[in-house]
């Protein structure tokens, strides 16, 4: 005879059935970790151990300006928000080593511009715009003590605001300051260590890919409306939260794993956004940091 099912039965059946379907629609298209390969500061985890970070140059109101900038940068201000950011950092489980300021060069506190880290080793680039060459120096000499230094050759050049890590790729953009041959010279290294590359173009409405596009969890990209298409994004990513265009600097973000968010405060509309997206948000005032066209990730390099 045979068993007679309930509709009880079907029912947790069908439950079963459709928390699979979601499951798998959650998993990045391309999120496929090589087995033995230690993971870059970013991807993956997120858990984002170690960071460097530069103290405000005493000379921060000549920084350059020419996106948000709408006073002279004030130095005891940007001191403030630096503060609050090296706070956060910490707050989320990064150890963070902070190098002193660089009176010679107003934007050094930058320091996200002058490396990039692929796995151990720490990229320096030829700086994207001629007044801040030089920049580079004590960060190599800081992170010789644990990363090979590998220079960019003359001609190619590059700001580490251009990266953006992508669960198992990086995305490097295109830009003012980053030309085809420092990308294509980063690109090699990434692909080495067996990482995809995204090029992405960027436009001139904005510096840096990262000033309008940060990942903050798997498969999850938020960008800003009016700078980005959406066809550069959705070729690897499952989902992206479209930041409004008046907010477009809130879409830089420092997210870490189960769902923390570090964003820049004062901007309601993105804070509601990203909340109801599920995020925990610790915001910082960016104010004074913004002035002189930084942005959250622009005042750090993540080591480990």
């Amino acid at each position: 005879m045979k068993k007679m099912v309930n509709n009880f039965e079907i029912t947790e059946l069908w439950k079963s059935f459709f928390l699979n379907i979601t499951f798998c629609i959650r998993i990045p298209k391309h999120y496929v970790q090589t087995v033995g390969r230690s993971t870059v500061p970013g991807a993956y985890d997120r858990s984002r151990k170690s960071a460097v970070v530069r103290s405000i140059s005493s000379n921060y109101s000549k920084a350059l300006s020419s996106y948000f900038g709408t006073k002279t940068p004030n130095q005891e201000e940007a001191i403030g928000s630096h503060n609050a950011y090296v706070t956060a950092l910490r707050a989320h489980g990064t150890e963070v080593t902070v190098l002193p300021e660089l009176s010679n060069f107003p934007d050094s506190c930058f320091v996200e511009d002058t490396a990039v880290m692929v796995d151990g080793k720490a990229i320096i680039p030829n700086m994207g715009h001629p007044t801040r060459e030089g920049e580079q120096q004590a960060v190599m000499d800081h992170m010789s003590d644990f990363a090979e230094i590998i220079r960019m050759p003359k001609g190619a050049k590059l700001d580490g605001g251009d990266i953006v890590f992508f669960d198992d790729r990086y995305l490097v953009g295109i830009s003012t300051r980053t030309n085809k041959e420092g990308a294509e010279f980063l690109s090699t290294f990434i692909k080495e260590d067996g990482y995809d590359v995204e090029l992405i173009s960027v436009p001139d409405t904005t510096l840096h890919l990262t000033t309008v596009c940060s990942s903050p969890r798997e498969g999850t990209v938020i960008a800003a409306e009016g700078h980005l298409k959406e066809s550069q994004i959705s070729r690897f990513a499952e989902e992206i939260i479209w930041i409004p265009n008046n907010e477009s600097y809130a879409s830089n973000t420092i997210g870490y794993s189960n769902d923390r968010l570090i964003v820049a405060g004062g901007f309601p509309k993105t804070k509601n956004i990203l909340q109801n997206e599920g995020f925990r948000l610790m915001s910082v005032d960016m104010e004074p940091i913004m002035q002189a066209d930084g942005s959250l990730t622009c005042l750090s390099v993540f080591t480990s």
